[in-house]
């Protein structure tokens, strides 16, 4: 299995989905591909410290998944932002007003990750066309 890169590590607040609508605490790792999240807390009641997220609750967002970053806003020394899904979800989130803040860095992730994909897609096609030129020209008795 690959080693995977951390690029961020900290904590954001991701809104519920409930009829209240409750900010709850995440503790967020980010990395080339994708944001996981984990709840701050563990069932019974301690904090869910050290690497990954061992007996927490996870959810992660994939960039392939993700259309953009927006919404943003700054309030009361907060950053409110929100992730917008392919399918058109949308996941709120806010986070301290301090540091390079969480919605820059994923919206840079995201950045580079679809540019990777992009590199990736125009290189496969280029091979490809490359390729069967090729064999048209051996084919063709040329050579």
């Amino acid at each position: 299995m690959n080693q995977v890169e951390m690029m961020k590590e900290g904590y954001l607040e991701k809104r519920s989905n409930g009829l209240l609508q409750l900010w709850k605490k995440k503790r967020c790792l980010m990395t080339e591909d994708r944001l996981h999240l984990f709840d701050h807390k563990r069932k019974n009641g301690s904090t869910g410290g050290g690497g990954g997220g061992a007996g927490l609750k996870e959810k992660q967002l994939l960039f392939e998944d993700m259309a953009t970053v927006d919404c943003v806003e700054h309030k009361r020394g907060f950053v409110y932002f929100t992730i917008v899904m392919s399918g058109g979800e949308e996941i709120d989130f806010r986070c301290q007003q301090e540091g390079t803040a969480w919605n820059a860095e994923i919206a840079l992730a995201l950045v580079r990750f679809k540019n990777r994909v992009a590199v990736q897609t125009g290189k496969s096609r280029y091979l490809s066309v490359n390729s069967s030129s090729e064999e048209d020209f051996i084919s063709s008795g040329s050579g």
